[in-house]
């Protein structure tokens, strides 16, 4: 099965503004300036705009700025959002919880009008496992500045259009213990989702906090997902509804296959750029690397030219092939 792009150009794109550009220190996260030599990585604004005209122009229906990195921090956001909002795009955007620069609330008044979601990075329910793997972390200031966020996003919803909050959590060895804790404080705070991604060990010294390198780990996470499918049944957001769990399943106890590969979600119908403006075809850090190709920069050629490329119709057509897709870790059952 191949996939193809159902778009002119990509559904979803996918701007990485400022990875290295951050207020906390995580040591899970593979960017950041003290993590690699040489100046921060930030794309220019004005290549930012001009890949997001091209990609609305053909079809685009939403943006996400830098899930690596902290994008409140990014000097060409407000423009983005202004450009969102010209272009009727919905915006995407993951934050730290910090809401740095202008607090929470005044950050709201301006996400809330064109962001369709907006994710904070949230991984514990107590102060001392949130600061030990989200290093600079104050989790009562963090709780507190969410309350803020969510007022306004309360208050500014409107028919059609209300700003959904969301929760991402690094599923590992740090934090199991509280996964079912956290969908109960989502709950109390309005975060309407929970989205689970497991810990991947880039480096060799995450290896054993990853909840999938045994099959006494994958137990314990298999625990920790049944608690959380129970905790989202008992706490109820204010509405009454359910928070909403993805990629909450059950892992099989065999490290080597913990799960079957579903299909790509990405290739052919959503689009990365990376700061120098290289064209990348999904989120696996190999496509940034170059491991599945070359597809150009949209700082030399439009974003339409490069869609429309040789390289990328290839990996379209033959990505089930390539070894760096058959042992893709994004590849959720049934693309979940």
């Amino acid at each position: 099965m191949s996939t193809q792009p159902d778009l002119a150009g990509p559904w979803r794109l996918t701007l990485v503004t400022n990875p290295d550009d951050c207020n906390l220190a995580c040591d899970m996260c593979p960017c950041g300036a003290a993590r690699r030599p040489g100046p921060p990585r930030r794309m220019d604004p004005a290549l930012a705009e001009r890949v997001v005209r091209t990609a609305a122009a053909a079809g685009a229906r939403e943006v996400i700025p830098s899930t690596m990195g902290e994008p409140l921090l990014w000097a060409g956001l407000d423009r983005l959002v202004a450009l969102c909002r010209e272009l009727d795009l919905a915006l995407n955007l993951t934050t730290n919880g910090t809401f740095p620069g202008r607090g929470a609330a005044a950050w709201a008044e301006l996400l809330v009008p064109v962001a369709s979601d907006v994710k904070v990075s949230w991984n514990a329910a107590t102060p001392a496992v949130a600061a030990a793997v989200m290093r600079g972390l104050d989790l009562g200031r963090a709780v507190e500045e969410l309350r803020r966020f969510a007022a306004v996003r309360d208050a500014r919803a409107a028919p059609g259009r209300r700003c959904r909050l969301s929760f991402q959590v690094t599923a590992q060895e740090a934090n199991v213990g509280e996964l079912a804790d956290v969908v109960r404080l989502a709950a109390s705070l309005g975060v309407e989702r929970v989205k689970v991604n497991h810990l991947q060990p880039r480096f060799p010294a995450l290896a054993a906090r990853s909840l999938r390198w045994s099959p006494e780990a994958i137990r314990r996470w298999n625990a920790a997902a049944a608690a959380m499918r129970a905790a989202a049944e008992d706490a109820r957001l204010p509405s009454g509804e359910r928070v909403l769990l993805e990629n909450v399943a059950a892992l099989a106890e065999d490290p080597a296959a913990p799960a079957p590969a579903g299909p790509c979600r990405f290739v052919g119908r959503e689009a990365w750029i990376h700061p120098d403006g290289r064209l990348a075809p999904c989120p696996n850090p190999a496509a940034e690397r170059g491991e599945l190709g070359d597809f150009g920069s949209a700082a030399d050629h439009g974003l339409d030219a490069l869609w429309a490329g040789e390289a990328l119709r290839h990996l379209v057509e033959s990505w089930e092939r390539h070894p760096v897709c058959a042992a893709c870790k994004f590849r959720r059952p049934g693309g979940a």
